[in-house]
């Protein structure tokens, strides 16, 4: 394969753009995808003849209007290039095919935003995400509205955001005299996986309806031996990820590392940052292709955050950071931070709107799935807080205390041999534990969830960074003598939120009690860290920045508590057949093996018959309280309020889920008793290490 030949060969990019369209239609085009400025439509005709005729050269017969609706998921709707011409048809694109298309728009989530009877909707071409041709299909990236003006994707209010974010940061970078066509934010997620065998797949309801395990007793070994991690790769899963690289590469997806993580049969791939659009698109594409690569592997990719209790969930590392068109990284420190007047606004920034908002945060990557790793030794507690590291905490500290700061020499490392080189340390260590932490030139926003559309996070980190720098840029534009002033704001704004930034182990038992003095929010599950979004301060935020209106924001939050209820519910019915219909049934006729063993035993009275009485009498309670349980469980879900998702919400996280949690203690203890010809799914041990 030669790479640089492959890469990106599926993809509408840049270098095809410039073959492929007159000279002023590409410089057109690339006015709008690098600087912003306002699409010219006259130019879409022109775009959409080469377009088809470049899909066509790459096998396409179909193009589809490609868009992020509020599922969390994509959604297409494929159209042929036919077109009749007589007797014969003959292969066209038009430039308003191209710009705009027509969907259903009353068949998606729009939480009451609009009516279902009602169902017209468009898809509006999105030019700065290129399109690509995948399966004989052109995509066209594209953002979804309805008939009346309501976003009803994840894409627009993120374009809005960066929009919003561009404004403001530029005029930040004014008052240094510095001048830049667009600021932009870039994204990096890096994205964690489960790989198990198709046919152990197949033979778990609970998997194939829910994404993960509801019943299963811990596996012998899990992942306490710390041998997987950085592991060296099984020959069926380093023949998945190698053609999982050449399928991401040839969509100009630029994969870039991809190794075993620390539980069994979990791994991870990591591309280089983008533009926060094409990084969301990518990553969605990603995860689509991952799906479909595995299969032909005879394997299935689970993006579930937690398919499996008792060992590590999968998360999506958001690595976050803002550049101008010039190259200007505004995250970027340099050698002397605290000289660096920039820098420090920008960070004093940052961590004002980490703590105005930590509620928007943490609501933007609530999810049933998220609850299940948020807190546990293997992601970032559900409170929000900001790592900043040893080099810029003491700057920081400096700041805040009105102290000098001295600046350390940059360390070196050696491990003493004189054959190893010595070679050049990061000025601070990584936490693993902080949700926000600082590393080097960006922030890793390290709680969303593996299956999480990115959209949800960036769209509120972009808002509410807009937000506190246009409130700084209010005040300092009005300044008479900025170099003085620009360091009071600095100091006053570290000082007012200096609560947020926590540079120590998250997994402590005393940060809960600390973050609660702090005055730090902590919302453990879904239903409870959603309702801040329907606080007049959070929604007036979306508004001010343009993102969302007023509506938009409040159907939103709608809809995520929706999802969570639908999805506790569909995991509770899942939950109840599965224990009705196989797991009681399957051990009562291992009961009654036990039991015929036992009289055989009895009739003959030398033959010592204890441990199957002792067997019978453990697995007969257990059984017997898996049912009550179950019927408490079944009671307890009819009583969910059907016609409001706040208080249903409410009931499935702290009534629901703690009924679920008492069903599967029982079964899967019974599971450990039982044996293994009568137990009716493919256990821990079958689906973590039959790869």
């Amino acid at each position: 394969m030669n790479l640089p030949e492959r890469f990106g060969s599926k993809v509408f990019n840049d270098s095809v753009q410039k073959e492929t369209l007159p000279n002023e239609v590409y410089k057109a085009l690339r006015a709008t995808i690098e600087t912003g400025k306002p699409l010219d439509t006259s130019i879409a005709g022109s775009v959409a003849s080469a377009m088809k005729k470049w899909a066509v050269s790459q096998g396409a017969t179909h193009y589809t209007h490609w868009f992020q609706p509020l599922t969390g998921l994509t959604a297409e709707k494929h159209d042929s290039f036919i077109e009749p011409e007589g007797d014969k048809v003959i292969m066209r694109l038009t430039g308003k095919s191209l710009i705009v298309g027509e969907s259903d728009a009353s068949s998606f989530p729009s939480g009451g935003s609009r009516v279902t009877y009602m169902a017209r909707g468009y898809t509006a071409w999105d030019p700065t995400s290129p399109a690509f041709v995948k399966d004989g299909t052109l995509y066209i990236p594209t953002v979804f509205v309805s008939y009346t003006g309501e976003t009803l994707d994840k894409k627009a209010p993120l374009l809005r955001s960066m929009n919003a974010i561009d404004k403001q940061a530029k005029r930040i970078l004014k008052l240094f005299g510095i001048d830049c066509k667009k600021v932009f934010t870039t994204v990096g997620p890096e994205q964690e996986y489960f790989l198990i065998d198709e046919e152990e797949y197949s033979r778990r309801k609970d998997l194939r309806l829910t994404g993960r395990t509801l019943f299963g007793a811990p596996v012998a070994r899990g992942q306490e031996l710390e041998d997987h991690y950085f592991g060296s790769l099984k020959p069926r899963i380093a023949a998945f990820m190698r053609e999982l690289d050449e399928e991401l590469w040839s969509y100009g997806i630029p994969s870039k590392t991809k190794h075993n993580e620390v539980a069994p049969a979990q791994h991870e791939m990591a591309p280089v940052f983008d533009t926060s659009n094409v990084a969301v698109d990518a990553n969605m594409l990603t995860m689509e292709l991952m799906r479909t690569v595995a299969k032909r592997h005879n394997l299935v990719c689970l993006l579930h955050e937690k398919p499996f209790e008792g060992i590590n969930g999968s998360g999506k590392h958001n690595n976050w950071s803002m550049s101008t068109d010039t190259g200007l990284n505004l995250l970027n420190p340099g050698n002397s931070p605290e000289s660096n007047t920039l820098f420090k606004l920008v960070l004093a920034a940052v961590v004002k709107a980490v703590d105005d908002y930590q509620g928007i945060l943490r609501g933007s990557v609530a999810s049933a799935a998220n609850d299940h790793r948020l807190g546990a030794d293997e992601a970032p507690p559900a409170i929000i807080s900001v790592y900043l590291g040893d080099q810029l905490g003491a700057l920081v500290d400096s700041i805040v205390k009105g102290e000098n700061y001295v600046s350390g020499k940059q360390p070196e490392c050696s491990i003493g041999v004189p054959e190893s080189p010595i070679f050049p340390k990061d000025a601070t260590d990584r936490n693993r534990t902080s949700p926000f932490a600082f590393t080097g030139n960006k922030f890793e926003f390290r709680m969303l969830g593996s299956q999480a559309n990115v959209s949800d996070a960036n769209i509120c980190l972009n808002t509410i960074v807009a937000d506190a720098f246009e409130q700084l840029a209010d005040e300092l534009e009005c300044s008479k003598d900025f170099k003085k002033d620009v360091d009071k704001v600095i100091a006053r704004e570290l000082k007012a939120h200096y609560r947020i930034i926590f540079n120590h182990d998250g997994y402590g038992p005393e940060w809960e009690t600390e973050a609660a003095k702090r005055g730090l929010l902590n919302h453990k599950n879904t239903a409870d860290a959603v309702p801040v979004f329907y606080e007049q301060r959070n929604v007036d935020v979306f508004v001010k920045q343009g993102v969302f209106t007023a509506a938009e924001a409040v159907a939103r939050a709608d809809i995520r508590l929706e999802n969570y209820t639908k999805i506790i519910n569909i995991e509770a019915r899942t939950m109840l057949e599965m224990a009705k219909r196989d797991i009681i049934p399957a051990v009562s006729d291992f009961i009654g093996a036990l039991c015929q063993n036992f009289t055989a035993k009895k009739s003959v009275a030398v033959l010592p018959s204890t441990t199957e009485y002792e067997l019978i009498k453990k697995l007969s309670a257990l059984n017997d309280k898996t049912s009550a349980a179950v019927e408490k469980l079944e009671k307890d879900l009819a009583k969910t309020d059907k016609t409001d998702f706040r208080k249903a919400s409410q009931h499935m996280a702290h009534v629901v889920i703690p009924d679920m949690d008492e069903v599967r203690k029982y079964a899967d203890e019974m599971e450990k008793l039982t044996s293994s010809d009568y137990w009716p799914f493919p256990t821990y041990f079958e689906l973590l290490y039959n790869v």
